[in-house]
């Protein structure tokens, strides 16, 4: 039986070096989200955690890549994964947002 193939990923890679590539593919669409918005990675803790540009960014993570929430919160520095998960549900909900991402 053959062995399919995880986005190129032969019987040669195994766990460490496909995540390895997937967390360099979500550094690069993170510093292209950095860059689309005008800000530094600094930036990031000075701003709420809520922030709609920040949830924005998540959401492509979320969508493009296999990073977990809580490496998406710690480098977007949203909080927890928990309170990350909050604000992803309430802004796939149809009419619905939590107050702390009207900045």
């Amino acid at each position: 039986m053959a062995v399919g193939n995880l986005h190129g990923a032969g019987a040669e890679h195994f766990g460490p070096e496909i995540r390895e590539s997937a967390q360099a593919k979500a550094e690069r669409l993170l510093k292209q989200e950095l860059r689309r918005l005008g800000w530094e990675e600094r930036e990031l803790s000075s701003r709420p955690k809520g922030d709609r540009a920040k949830l924005e960014v998540a959401v492509r993570l979320r969508r493009e890549t296999t990073m977990t929430l809580a490496w998406i919160a710690e480098q977007l520095e949203m909080g927890t994964k928990t309170h990350l998960a909050h604000l992803l549900y309430w802004r796939g909900r149809e009419g619905g947002r939590p107050d702390d991402t009207k900045n």
